[in-house]
């Protein structure tokens, strides 16, 4: 006789969802937002130049938070 193994994830309940959300969102506007605006309130170089390092730092961190959370997804964390 075989025995029946169920691969399906057992749902994660509301108070961790909750804080999952939470921290992701905080994690989240703490690297975009609050990075990006401490490289935006450098001195040194140009305008346009802490725009074009603020710009490529922003999108260089969604994808990188993107893929930090497919990963936790594809490891079951999640």
């Amino acid at each position: 006789m075989s025995e029946h193994v169920d691969n399906t994830p057992s749902p994660i309940g509301w108070p961790r969802a909750i804080l999952t959300a939470a921290v992701i969102a905080v994690v989240g506007i703490g690297v975009l937002v609050f990075g990006t605006n401490a490289v935006m309130t450098a001195r040194g170089p140009s305008r346009h130049t802490l725009v074009a390092i603020a710009t490529t730092m922003f999108f260089v961190l969604l994808f990188g938070l993107a893929w930090a959370l497919r990963k936790l997804q594809a490891r079951r964390l999640m």
